[in-house]
Order: structure tokens, then sequence, then C-alpha cells
């Protein structure tokens, strides 16, 4: 633009602008005079407004006093790069953050790599990250700022405590994997000899810590991780510590072995060769192994598992453990429904081949080998009716009361019976809690507010040294119901979280079809099949029941 002169100083720092009044044309404001910079070969240096509206009033000055003498002002200014590493995280990563200079020379990969080890950055360091940061800062504004984490270390894993390997499977494990042929072919009904162990049998080995991995921290320096712990290995009842070997567990007596919740013991077990009107109920203190039949109207009763390796007609057995039932069950049934001739009873899981007219209750799941029709069932966990892996059993004619999942082939009878999942127990178990912990929470909560206003006021009084110790005391009582505010804020939060939970881990999964009359529930919301359904899961989302077919 005429009449105006742009031009650095000696220092190649500074920029300056002279204007010669009489050679301008036209009017000079502040958008020309930019623009005239901006487009010029110094239209990245660092510009300030400040000085240009000087430099224009003195112009307007000078044109009202209709001088031709030159003004001069200096009005921007190179400025560097600023980089800057921050190591950050425990040494883990480092930090590369760039604020783009006005005028100065683009830096470039290696300046950044070479800062970057400068500031001690030696191990970690991804080329492909600086080079991804250097892209950024090559298209930012000058001014802008840009970072990027460079770099970084690697924990170190800590060790894994000492683990507990059983030696000998649970009789329910091994009923629910079937034994394979000597042609490679799974064989349903060969489920393999009932265990039972003698003194001294290896029952459970503690397998060792391992001492975990190092790590590094971007810094080069290596970071010792800590080593696993020795878990305690408590002898379970009728199981010993072994005296050649801390970490091996034996029996200590015969009978039948069971592991769960990381602890192992052996029950003493009854073993017959059945129930009946000849050998008499069974009450025994430990497991019970009958390698027969259960015959009509008796019992058995017992602290441990209940295994029969036979068939159960009409009959009661109570279970503290496991039942298995390797073959099938039978009960009558009267005609409400009402009143079932056998009735299972379980603290853990219940397993049966097959069976009809059976009232089940257990803490654990159920596992049903074939079929199960005109039945009672409630149960904790999954139930399975076929095998574990892919359920493609029969169900039907059933009132089914779980709190959990239940998956087989077929839902319900060409016939339409009826056959009814209920999945509202559990719910309403949950619902009961949180809002009775709801209440407390809301009251503790009120009373913590009420309390915290009243220390507040103590707190900015003058407190007597004789009264210094009640006021502690006061001040320590009520940061211990703050603690318990919180504690019981979070088990809130737990409950909220497990009956979201309930709802998503309910549903049917039919592996095969869902023919119609069978109906499911979680309390109001009721789901009815009225045709016939192939391969279809039947789910609670969004407050509501859903089927949808399954591909798999």
């Amino acid at each position: 633009m005429e009449g105006i002169i742009l031009q650095v100083d000696e220092t190649d720092t500074y920029l300056n602008v002279q204007i010669k009044p009489e050679e301008l044309q036209g009017n000079l404001d502040v958008k020309s005079l930019l623009n005239a910079i901006k487009n010029s070969e110094y239209g990245d240096f660092y510009i300030n407004d400040e000085a240009v509206l000087k430099l224009l009033a003195n112009l307007q000055k000078t044109i009202k006093n209709e001088s031709n003498d030159t003004l001069f002002e200096q009005v921007g200014e190179r400025r560097d790069n600023t980089v800057k590493c921050k190591i950050e995280e425990g040494l883990l990563s480092a930090t590369l953050s760039i604020t783009k200079g006005y005028g100065a020379s683009q830096l470039t990969i290696e300046d950044l790599v070479s800062l970057a080890e400068n500031n001690k950055v030696q191990r970690g360091l991804s080329h492909k990250r600086v080079y991804a940061l250097h892209e950024t800062y090559l298209v930012a504004k000058p001014g802008e700022i840009v970072s990027a984490t460079i770099a970084k270390g690697l924990p170190a894993k800590n060790g894994r405590s000492s683990k507990l390997q059983p030696l000998v499977q649970n009789a329910l494990d091994r009923i629910l994997r079937p034994q394979t042929s000597h042609h490679g072919r799974v064989d349903m009904r060969n489920l393999g000899d009932i265990i039972c162990v003698k003194a001294g049998t290896e029952l459970l080995r503690r397998l060792p810590p391992s001492n975990g991995r190092p790590g590094y921290t971007v810094t080069g320096e290596v970071i010792t991780p800590k080593a696993g712990e020795w878990k305690a290995l408590r002898p379970g009842d009728g199981t010993v510590i072994s005296d050649n070997d801390d970490n091996l567990l034996l029996a200590e007596i015969s009978g039948m072995p069971k592991f769960k919740d990381q602890k192992m013991w052996v029950d003493d077990t009854y073993i017959c060769k059945g129930v009946n009107v000849g050998s008499g109920n069974v009450n025994y203190d430990g497991a019970v192994l009958v390698n027969g039949d259960v015959t009509e109207k008796m019992e058995i009763i017992a602290t441990g598992d209940v295994t029969v390796n036979g068939f159960v007609e009409s009959a009661t057995i109570h279970a503290g453990g496991d039942i298995i039932i390797t073959e099938g069950a039978m009960g009558k049934v009267n005609d409400a429904g009402t009143e079932y001739s056998t009735t299972l009873r379980a603290k853990g899981s219940i397993h049966i081949q097959h069976g009809q007219g059976l009232d089940i209750k257990c803490d654990g799941g159920v596992t049903i080998g074939r079929q199960l029709a005109f039945s009672k069932v409630e149960c904790k966990k999954e139930m399975f009716v076929g095998p574990v892996d892919k359920p493609n059993g029969n169900l039907f004619a059933c009132s089914i009361f779980s709190q959990n999942r239940v998956q087989a082939g077929t839902f319900g009878a060409v016939s339409g019976s009826n056959l009814t999942l209920d999945f509202s127990d559990g719910f309403n178990s949950l619902l009961a809690r949180k809002d009775s912990l709801d209440e407390l929470v809301r009251q503790i909560r009120q009373n913590c507010s009420r309390h915290a206003d009243r220390m507040k006021i103590i707190n900015s009084k003058f407190i007597p040294d004789d009264l210094r110790d009640k006021v502690n005391a006061a001040q320590e009582l009520f940061d211990n119901e703050s603690q318990l505010m919180q504690w019981l804020e979070q088990k809130a939060v737990e409950l909220t979280a497990n009956k979201d939970d309930y709802q998503q881990n309910i549903m049917l999964v039919a592996n095969k079809r869902i023919y119609p009359g069978v109906v499911v529930k979680l309390n109001n919301r009721t789901w009815r099949a009225e045709r016939e359904y192939s391969k279809a899961k039947v789910s609670f989302q969004g407050h509501q029941w859903q089927c949808d077919s399954v591909t798999t």
C-alpha cells in the first residue's frame, strides 16, 4: 500500500511501520492497516493493537495539522515457539505442550524428540504420537497451544496371590460333564463314577504366588512389582495338611469331597444300596450316597450333599449341600397343583436327569438333563434344561420362580399347557432392601445436616479449656456419623446397580421353540406367547418384556 512501509529492525525481531501522509491515497483505518500487515511477509508476526491505534491517532492529528511529517511506530514482533515437557502420573507419562510462535521458524520432529530427551524422557517415547503432535502444530494458528502425551511408561504388574487348585471334582461338576467314550463321543448316559475318596487322598494343592512383572517410568527407572502373597491353607472338616508338603491338603477321613468358596472339606459319607421300607429313612450328619432307588414315602435328610445313583419316586430329600439324582424323579400332584408327593430342598444346587411332579426349592441353580414337567421350581441361580453349554431339553406345564435366566430347548407344549416363569420374588426382595436403606440414608442425612450446623456454630465460638474435651468428643461423634452416612450412600448406589443388573440378567432363552401358553412375569409386567416362536429370547428391556429371535 502506497505511503506505508513495513520493515523489521536490525535484530530481525520487531516490526516497524512508517507512514508518509502525503503519499497516502484515501483514508487509512485500522482494518486496512491490519490487512496490509497480514498480506505482507510479516503477516504471522504478533501485532500490538494498542500500538496500531496509537499510530492511527497520530496520523489523524498530522492530517488535521496539515503536516507531512513521517510517522513511525513499532507495532509487532516475532515470538518464538514455547515448548514445555511435563512428566506426570508418577513418572508414567510425558506430555509435550507447544505454544506456536509468531513469525518464528517451524519446529521439526527432530526438535521435539530432542527436547523430550533433554527432559529425561528415555523410555516409552512414541514417534507416532510425536508425528501426530507435529502435524497438529503445523496447522495451528500463532499463539495457539497444542499438546499431547508423547511417552508412556509401563506400570508394574503385581504378583498373583497363591491359588488353590482342587485335585478332585465336586460330584455336581462331574455329573454336568458327561464322560467321553473311547471313540471321542460324549455319552450322555455315562456320568462317571460318584467320587468318594479314601483317607490320605490328595484333595487340594496350593500353587505358589507369582513375582509379578516389572514396569518402567518414562525416565527409564525400573518399577519393582509387589510379589503375590501366600493365601492361608485352611483345612476344612475331614481334611489335613500333608506332613511332607505344606501346600498339599489331604483327606483325613473317607467320604465325599467338596470344594466351594475357596474351601475344601470332606463330608463323612453314608453309603447305602437304596432307601426303602427295608432300610428306613436316612437322617445323617454328612453326605449321603445312595447306589440305588429312593422309593415312595421315604425321606433323606443330610447336612452335606445327597447323591442318588438311581431313581426317586414320591420321596422327600433335604440337603445342606447339593442334590444329585443321576436318573429321574417322579411324583404325584393334586388337582389344584398345590401338593407334590416328591419334595427336594437344597442349600446348594439340584441336578436331575428328568423329572415330573416335583416340588423343587434351592439356594443355587437347577439343572435338568432332559425334561421337566408338571413341577414347581424355586431357585436363586440359573436354570438349565439340557446340557449346560447348549440347553436343548423340554420344559412344560411347570411353575418356575427364578432369580436368574432360564434356558431350555423347548418351552411349553403343542397342547398349549400353561408354563409360568415368574421373576418377581428376587426383584421385590431387592426393592424392599433398597427402600429400607434409602429411608435410613434420608434420616441419617438429615441428622448429619443438623449436627453439621450445630458444630459450625460451636466451632465459631470461644471454647473454654474445661469444655475442649467435650467439644472434641462431639466432633469425633459427628465425624463417625458422616463416615456412616457415606458408607450407607455407597451401599445404596450398589443396591441400585444390583437392581439394574437383576433386570438385565432375567430372561428366557429357547434354543428350539416357544409354544403358546408360556407366560413370563415380573410383578405386573407380563409377556404371553400367543403364537409359536422358534429360537427366541424373552428379556426385560426398557421396563417391559421383549421377545427377540436368536440366530445362533
